[in-house]
């Protein structure tokens, strides 16, 4: 039953569960201890092509699957057990990370592809759950809620992990390093508890047409050329899509490069751990702030706003020089942040038809993280190619300017008639 306070509240913990490995391990502590311990000896230029490829090379392996398994997982009734199976393979490459030793960077890379395999293959089963949990009355809210509980539940084991490697006599642990290592430890643990009252307490609607797991592979397989067609007649679905291709695939490369990009401007490991406590305890109220602020002007039009603060960021960015200039920037990072998520994530429920929700959230995460693969290779490419981290981040900013430009031509009431047309046709 849609609305229930007990379904919403679980749906929204997997969002607190999850939001340590994104806040401890891909934002914070991988790339600070990537340059620092597992990539040592390598240049600054050399070790960010090294993790920009990194998260390219994860990202092209989860857009190759995305769409595929959400395909199967529609047919097969089976969103619960792949999200199980993704999540529990995120914590398990988490936890592995304590193994790696001093410049092992290659092991480290593999390590981490996987676990974001976990955590972004676990997001397509997990967002396409929110049409079963919340009306379209309420997909808004729960939407910003699961990105706030995500931000502050993430904030707040980052501080746990800070202390660690600050003060790692607190805890009687022998030094910064080892606390670092340790905290991949506790992401696991805190993925792997708080994802359990998703599986005990939402329940996964019933595919009227549901098969066994087996013959929704080869249906799924078969489902996915019917879902390019349907794309193709959803012409606003279509375009949404692209729209989001180009500006979410901005606003991941900062989360994922932004601490990077801070090291090699010189900035000390602790000015760019307290960066990252400002995004994280500034975007804990703004997401659901953001969301009263979309009741009053429209989704679409608060989408939009997100998109040009994403711009300006980039451009401040660019030109910021000292550690104060990097808090100021984190804490507009911290305004959108959860904003453009949620907001984006909820849009698109109003697009598409319900009952293939997995499968049509296999293809927006899809293009969200084939879009990641442009990202972080192209600041990469561009700081190995002109020597220069500045210019290598100023090129993102070209996909905020198409994304606008596409976001622009979706008309949300058209996108409806087309799926109820769609549909009953196909009844």
């Amino acid at each position: 039953m849609k609305d229930t306070r007990k379904a919403i509240l679980s749906w929204t913990l997997y969002d607190w569960a999850n939001s340590a490995f994104a806040t401890t391990v891909m934002a914070g502590f991988f790339p600070v201890f990537f340059k620092a311990y597992w990539s040592t000896g390598a240049s600054v230029q050399t070790s960010t092509f090294y993790l920009g490829t990194a998260n390219s090379l994860a990202a092209i392996l989860v857009a190759a699957m995305a769409p595929i398994l959400g395909a199967i997982a529609d047919k097969g009734s089976a969103k619960k057990r792949f999200l199980g199976f993704f999540a529990f393979l995120g914590a398990i490459m988490t936890g592995a990370l304590w193994l790696v030793q001093a410049g092992q960077w290659q092991m480290a890379a593999l390590f981490y592809i996987v676990g974001t395999i976990g955590f972004s293959g676990g997001n397509i089963f997990y967002d396409s759950l929110l049409p079963a949990v919340a009306s379209e009355k309420k997909v808004d809210y729960v939407s910003s809620l699961g990105f706030s509980l995500g931000y502050i539940g993430g904030g707040l084991l980052f501080v746990v992990n800070v202390l660690m490697y600050l003060k790692p006599e607190m805890f009687g642990i022998p030094d910064g390093a080892t606390g670092i290592r340790l905290s991949f430890i506790s992401v696991a643990l805190w993925w792997a508890i708080f994802s359990l009252p998703i599986f005990l307490f939402v329940k996964e609607p019933e595919n009227e047409d549901s098969m066994p797991l087996h013959k929704a592979v080869s249906a799924g397989w078969k489902q996915l050329k019917n879902t390019l067609s349907e794309i193709r007649h959803l012409k606003v679905v279509g375009t949404f899509l692209l729209a989001y291709w180009f500006y979410i695939d901005g606003v991941d490369t900062i989360i994922k490069m932004a601490v990077d990009y801070g090291t090699s401007l010189g900035f000390p490991a602790e000015s760019l751990i307290i960066a990252l406590l400002l995004v994280q305890f500034v975007a804990f109220p703004a997401a659901l702030i953001y969301h009263k602020f979309a009741q009053k002007i429209g989704v679409k039009k608060a989408i939009q706003i997100a998109i040009l603060g994403y711009a300006v960021i980039t451009v401040f960015g660019v030109l910021m020089q000292t550690p104060l200039h990097f808090y100021i920037l984190a804490m507009m990072i911290g305004l959108f942040q959860g904003g453009i998520q949620a907001l984006s994530r909820s849009y698109y429920t109003r697009l598409i038809p319900e009952s293939k929700s997995a499968e049509f959230f296999g293809f927006y995460n899809m293009l969200g993280k084939f879009a990641a693969v442009i990202g972080p290779f192209m600041i990469g490419l561009v700081t190995v190619l002109t020597g220069s981290n500045r210019i290598g981040m100023l090129s993102i900013l070209i996909l905020f300017l198409f994304g606008a430009v596409l976001l622009r031509r979706v008309d949300e009431e058209e996108g409806k008639k087309m799926v109820k047309e769609y549909l009953d046709g196909n009844k």
